[in-house]
This record gives C-alpha cells, sequence and structure tokens, in this order.
C-alpha cells in the first residue's frame, strides 16, 4: 500500500507544500528540502492547513516535536 502524501501547495515564504498520508506530515520548503514528520495527528495537519502563518505555526507546533 502506497502511504506516499499528496503535497498541497501553500501560502508561505519557507514552505512550499505540505502533504499528509498513514498519520505521516510531509513538509516541503522553498529550499528544496523535504521533511517528513511521523505520527502527526489529523488535528495537528488540518490546523497546519488553516494556519495564517505557516512558518510560524511550523516552528510552534511540529518542529521537534515529531522527528
Amino acid at each position: 500500500m502506497d502511504y506516499s502524501a499528496t503535497l498541497i501547495p501553500v501560502e508561505s515564504s519557507a514552505i512550499r507544500a505540505i502533504g499528509y498520508a498513514g498519520s505521516t506530515l510531509t513538509v516541503a520548503f522553498h529550499t528544496g528540502r523535504v521533511y517528513d514528520h511521523p505520527n502527526v495527528p489529523w488535528s495537528i495537519f488540518a490546523d497546519f492547513l488553516r494556519a495564517s502563518s505557516k512558518g510560524a505555526f511550523y516552528n510552534r507546533r511540529i518542529r521537534g516535536r515529531y522527528p
């Protein structure tokens, strides 16, 4: 079974796109780096999509919490 995330483009100066599949959050940055964060609750992904500042949300709620 393929759990690779379909990436959704987002409005952000730092983040190009985000995706979610099989409880793994994928974050693609404009720098070209792509990070997978396992065991992220769906609610965090949904909040991330709605956040007015994707970079601030990532730094505050995801980075370092879901290695």
